[in-house]
């Protein structure tokens, strides 16, 4: 009797930055254009070296308005917005505030540990293997795998989760 094929796929948080990137010149050039930015400080700050993103403006308000710009800019790319996760806000120069926000594409040590665990909790016949920046889950019965992306999707989890190589 032949062995069964061993089916996997990984588990990773990775980020297209050029898509953010887009999505961020996107969302400035909508601020920039809108008739209830004109004349007041506005900007929106994308250090991909740092990983950090900045929002800076009159308001709270302001701010908030231009993050669902940038959310609805980053939806129409593909781009989770798990992504942002807010570091800080504080006052900035001028009587403006400033928003700083971390850029997530990484699942950390604490969520991997969560996701294996959620893995575990399904009782399927599938393992999940931490390699470092990405999860390795394996299994004979594709089903089976299925069932755990399905189940992934569905829970509240910081990082951004990319389902790649399915073999």
């Amino acid at each position: 009797m032949a062995k069964s094929k061993e089916h996997s796929f990984d588990i990773s948080a990775k980020l297209d930055m050029q898509e953010m990137k887009n999505a961020v010149i996107q969302a400035q050039k909508e601020v920039d254009n809108r008739y209830d930015f004109k004349g007041i400080s506005k900007e929106i700050d994308l250090n991909i070296g740092a990983k950090v993103l900045i929002l800076t403006s009159a308001s709270d308000n302001k701010i908030d308005a231009m993050k669902d710009i940038l959310i609805s800019k980053m939806n129409k790319r593909g781009v989770s917005i798990n992504s942002l996760e807010e570091l800080k806000s504080e006052d900035s120069s001028g009587g403006n505030r400033k928003f700083t926000y971390k850029i997530v594409d990484t699942i950390e040590k604490d969520e991997a540990k969560t996701i294996q665990s959620e893995i575990k909790s399904l009782k399927l016949k599938v393992t999940a293997v931490n390699q470092g920046d990405e999860i390795r889950v394996s299994g004979k019965n594709l089903d089976d795998l299925q069932k755990v992306i399905k189940h992934l999707k569905s829970l509240e989890l910081k990082a951004p989760l990319v389902f790649d190589n399915f073999r």
